[in-house]
């Protein structure tokens, strides 16, 4: 296990920086605690990494290998810290540990150090809208709250923040939880809100996909708790293993003991036998059916941490949504613009578009995951009334799938293809009506066009603004 007395006076490889806070934060951590010498190493140029090196011009001891990645930097270090996308079969992580070099996460390390109850959230999709929601749920109740790896949130830095009475709120991607296993830590109250076909570019199977993920609850403690998805078959499935109690939520009470669901048009919940009301849906300010689900995992995380269902019940009316998850940007003669950005799986795009009553207008496509599209194709064609595509390989992949579901006589019928977003958000604003909604919920990653999913969502926000 990892001791905070470790990093003092070490030489430390940071592999890959990236663009978001994480390596960021992690170089800065690194130096806070006193490190030797920090290499980081990218393959991404220093004219790429601009705005992440800027933020650490003032750090002293950092040595920037960028372009390349050297043998020497993965043997001659004391520890290695991997960025989260990179994979345990990496060449390079595999030199270091031949060479008994120890390599870890930011999660990994955080689990080690920290001091403080962590309430862990993660899924395919609904992990930062439900990991916000419980911690504003708590900070309402009046407890502190330290969210970790929430959005673009970084993680190491948060350490020195944590008291005796914080409560940690930690959203784990598959990535970060596939460290946890190295140090057989689980979060005290595991949320697990769903599991979808995703980043099949990385893993080479859902069963390996899934084993990453299980990772939320494996090693947790008989009076843990896993609060899990009963909808979800293969949420279902997975959680039998959890050492820890199994709470559910779902769209039904059936058979689940305590726990919560939807019945109608109202949410309920049961403990230790007792059956009430949660609150009525109309009070909920989130929109989508999707977030029903995130509003139950929230409200049942807020319980499990032993709030009342009138605090969980207080928390979610006040709760003012998450920027970039099918945020309304603004209306402009009678066109409501949408954000949801963070949709880069089909099964997100299906949502956002079961979301509208309102005749949609879609900005979608982007760079694939090795995922399928026909599905969305279909939803498509029955919800939206026009369709503009982001250059990209997934975007060729839905096209297929769009003409194999064309009437024989359309299916060489032109599919508008763009390369920038302020040209999709021009087009799409040329062609709507007062009453219509234009909605960029790509259903595919960012890359290519963009530098992740955020900045795909400020060039959207700025078009809109713009018009």
């Amino acid at each position: 296990m990892i001791q905070e007395s470790f990093f003092n006076n070490k030489r430390i490889t940071v592999f890959g920086l990236g663009m978001n806070m994480g390596g960021i934060g992690t170089v800065k951590f690194l130096i806070e605690q006193g490190a030797r010498e920090v290499i980081v190493t990218d393959i991404k140029s220093r004219e790429e990494l601009g705005s992440a090196l800027e933020k650490l011009t003032k750090y002293k001891n950092v040595t920037y290998i960028l372009g390349q990645h050297r043998p020497e930097d993965f043997v001659r270090a004391d520890m290695v810290i991997k960025n989260p996308v990179i994979p345990w079969t990496n060449e390079y992580v595999k030199l270091a540990e031949k060479n008994t070099v120890p390599v870890v996460m930011d999660s990994s390390i955080f689990f080690s150090l920290c001091k403080a109850p962590i309430i862990g959230v993660t899924g395919t999709k609904g992990k930062t809208t439900t990991a916000t929601l419980i911690a504003h749920i708590l900070e309402k109740s009046g407890k502190k709250v330290v969210r970790v790896g929430i959005g673009q949130i970084g993680v190491l830095p948060l350490l020195s923040t944590i008291t005796s009475e914080s409560i940690v709120v930690f959203e784990l991607s598959s990535w970060r939880l596939s460290a946890l296993k190295y140090i057989k830590k689980s979060p005290h109250i595991a949320v697990f809100t769903n599991l979808y076909p995703d980043h099949l570019n990385y893993y080479k199977s859902m069963e390996s996909y899934a084993a990453d993920k299980r990772n939320i609850f494996l090693f947790q403690k008989e009076n843990d708790r896993v609060i899990a998805n009963a909808e979800n078959e293969v949420v279902r499935n997975l959680v039998q293993d959890a050492p820890g109690q199994i709470v559910w939520f779902g769209s039904s009470d059936e058979a689940y003991g305590d726990g919560v669901w939807r019945e109608d048009e109202t949410l309920f919940v049961r403990q230790n036998g007792k059956q009430s009301v949660l609150i009525p849906l109309e009070q909920i300010p989130l929109k989508g059916e999707h977030n029903i689900g995130n509003v139950l995992a929230a409200a049942l995380a807020g319980l499990a941490f032993g709030l009342s269902v009138e605090q969980a019940r207080s928390g979610i009316k006040s709760f003012p949504g998450v920027e970039h998850r099918l945020e309304m940007i603004r209306e402009k003669n009678g066109v409501c613009y949408y954000d949801d950005t963070t949709a880069t799986i089909p099964e997100a795009t299906i949502a956002a578009l079961r979301s509208f009553s309102e005749p949609v207008i879609l900005i979608a496509g982007g760079s694939d995951k090795n995922l399928r599209f026909d599905s969305l194709a279909e939803e498509i064609l029955n919800r939206s009334k026009g369709l503009i595509l982001l250059k990209g390989s997934a975007t060729e992949k839905l096209i297929i799938a769009l003409r194999g579901q064309f009437p024989e006589l359309e299916r060489n019928r032109p599919i508008a293809v763009v390369e920038t977003m302020a040209k999709a958000v021009e087009m799409a604003s040329r062609s709507a009506h007062p009453g219509d909604v234009i909605l960029l919920s790509p259903g595919a990653t960012s890359f290519g066009i963009f530098r992740n999913e955020f900045d795909r969502g400020e060039q959207f926000r700025k078009a809109v603004e713009g018009l």
